[in-house]
């Protein structure tokens, strides 16, 4: 373990002033955050497209299982964040609680694990962001393709429809990867927040509705085959706790932050539970991966459908920016690189386009990358810090949610897999 007092006087071991994943919207905020806005704050971090892959899931683990599965990974995740707090305020006041030189993950595994901390650190936030904005493209193009061309030629010009709207987003989204400071883009995040909020509110009313007019046959429970397949997505709906370190730094009250954290975490979950279980009520086993392309055609589905596509396209550059600063750190020396920035958008885009499924996609990322991310780090790095501190029942908790994350990941990247390529495999 790379302790604060043992780096102080070390020239190779001290953190550099780049900047890092943790660049807030808004740079040097004036004033900490009150409690509402840290609320605020966290809601925004973790919400996202992974709700919209929500109905499908449950359709195929059941809705009492689907449901069981996603509060118990909000807790869990809530619980691993708080591990990511204990941890960080450990090192600090080691260092004598003075300023903070602990402002993001990455920070923190280097002070836990040295440099091979934070390259694992940084591997899997560029691996999760990049995996966030794959799928913000397989949505929109999906989406587009399913609005405008729901009765048109299944190709043109040798083009899928689906291929078409990517490319033809690709250009402007290169403008919008290319502006170097997130400043710009606040007021582009807020307007997609209210956007989003307001489409998934029409969304669960119009759920209600189509529900009490057909009421399909639901299943509780499913198989156990598709259990890692529904932890996977249900993780990745929950993933943010890149931005927990960031925001708890900010936050004003910081004693209180983790009763604040848990009320949002609950609040989160119970919309969640609400989408998913109204989309699957409203539409049975006809339950698309994308809820959204349950409602046909008519003027507010598609005012939905294009009001949840300007959310993920102008919120796309946002997740983008920790990629970038982690690729431009590494090989640009923490300058801005043009190029750089155009070739990962290129190949984010490559992705989408080769991936034919939402949902199985939430699914792989989730049990890939965010349950080492929201699982296994912050457990680990928690275990090497407190080991000397801990009773055997926290050294054996933490040793489980480690070994629970790995089990995890290994069978629900190989379940999640399987599901990409089955189409594949049936059809082709």
């Amino acid at each position: 373990m790379v302790l604060f007092d043992k780096e102080a006087g070390s020239s190779t071991n001290t953190l550099p002033p780049f900047p890092r994943e943790d660049t807030p919207l808004l740079s040097k905020p004036s004033k900490l955050s009150s409690q509402p806005k840290t609320f605020a704050n966290v809601f925004i971090a973790i919400v996202g497209s992974g709700v919209l892959g929500l109905p499908y899931t449950f359709k195929k683990t059941g809705w009492v299982f689907g449901s069981l599965m996603l509060f118990s990974v909000a807790f869990l995740t809530y619980h691993c964040m708080m591990l990511l707090i204990h941890t960080r305020r450990k090192l600090e006041s080691l260092h004598g609680g003075g300023l903070s030189k602990i402002a993001s993950f990455g920070d923190l595994g280097f002070a836990v694990c040295g440099p091979v901390g934070r390259f694992s650190v940084d591997v899997m936030i560029v691996l999760a962001q990049a995996g966030f904005c794959v799928s913000y493209l397989i949505f929109i193009s999906n989406t587009l393709a399913f609005v405008f061309n729901y009765s048109g030629p299944d190709r043109i010009l040798g083009l899928t429809p689906k291929s078409i709207y990517l490319w033809g987003c690709f250009p402007f989204q290169l403008g919008l990867n290319s502006i170097p400071t997130l400043t710009h883009l606040a007021p582009l995040s807020i307007f997609a927040d209210v956007v989003d909020l307001g489409a998934m509110g029409v969304v669960l009313v119009e759920d209600v509705m189509i529900f009490l007019q057909n009421k399909p046959a639901l299943q509780a429970f499913g198989g156990f085959s598709v259990f890692f397949y529904g932890l996977g997505v249900a993780v990745y709906a929950f993933e943010g706790i890149g931005m927990i370190l960031p925001l708890e730094s900010e936050a004003k009250n910081k004693e209180n932050f983790g009763k604040v954290l848990a009320l949002c975490m609950a609040f989160i979950a119970l919309i969640y539970g609400s989408f998913g279980i109204l989309g699957y009520f409203a539409f049975g086993e006809e339950t698309k991966d994308i809820i959204t392309t349950n409602f046909g055609q008519g003027v507010v589905s598609t005012l939905v459908q294009l009001g949840l596509c300007i959310n993920l396209f102008f919120t796309l550059p946002l997740m983008m920016n920790p990629v970038f600063e982690v690729v431009e750190r590494r090989f640009c020396g923490s300058t801005y690189s043009l190029w750089l920035r155009w070739l990962t958008v290129f190949g984010v885009s490559l992705v989408a386009l080769l991936v034919p499924n939402f949902a199985d996609f939430l699914s792989l990322v989730g049990s890939s990358v965010c349950v080492a991310l929201g699982f296994v780090l912050p457990a680990l790095f928690h275990l090497m810090v407190f080991r000397d501190e801990l009773s055997w029942f926290g050294s054996v908790l933490d040793g489980c949610i480690v070994v629970l994350g790995v089990v995890i990941g290994v069978s629900g990247t190989w379940s999640s897999v399987a599901e990409i390529i089955a189409p594949k495999a049936r059809f082709g």
